[in-house]
């Protein structure tokens, strides 16, 4: 039986809002929405690889965008280069997925859900023209919302296919 994922803390933006509204908006649906695939699963289920050759499980997933939201919202936005990395290590590509092994996710989450207000209090008082510096060249606001979204709905794509494999969930 196919069990539908529905909440109301994920609701689709108005077809009609303002620019930045609107970015702003589907940014908290796919955040939302990350949120939504890893509720209700134990460690292991939120641990697993479910595909061989990907690095990738739910658990990841909210780790690495706990890297994402840092990265753009304050090494690039706040042009603060030297904002230290959660888990990632330079010498290690994808080292904030694995090894999960000793990873607790409470701890996780909690520091998902830190990064995601700190996006949220690093962006408010800048317009979407605001712009930071990455690798030297200037990034807008703009560009930075469209990016965040466009990584949330590809990782959500992955945590979809992911929550239908461990318990038959599905949700658009």
């Amino acid at each position: 039986m196919v069990q539908e994922l529905v909440d109301s803390r994920r609701t689709e933006p108005a077809f009609v809002l303002a620019d930045r509204a609107m970015l702003e908006a589907w940014l908290e649906f796919h955040r939302a929405t990350l949120l939504l695939k890893c509720e209700g699963l134990n460690d292991a289920e939120r641990k697993a690889r479910l595909v061989p050759t990907s690095l990738l499980s739910l658990h990841g997933l909210v780790r690495h965008m706990a890297e994402v939201e840092r990265n753009w919202f304050s090494r690039v936005l706040l042009a603060a280069p030297d904002t230290r990395p959660i888990w990632y290590d330079p010498a290690s590509e994808d080292s904030e997925l694995v090894p999960l092994d000793d990873a607790d996710w409470e701890t996780d989450l909690a520091m998902w859900h830190a990064e995601c207000e700190q996006s949220r209090a690093n962006s408010a008082d800048k317009d979407l023209d605001y712009t930071g510096t990455r690798r030297g060249e200037p990034v807008s606001l703009r560009w930075i919302y469209v990016h965040m979204i466009e990584e949330y709905a590809r990782h959500n794509g992955h945590a979809d296919l992911m929550r239908e494999m461990i318990d038959g969930a599905v949700g658009w």
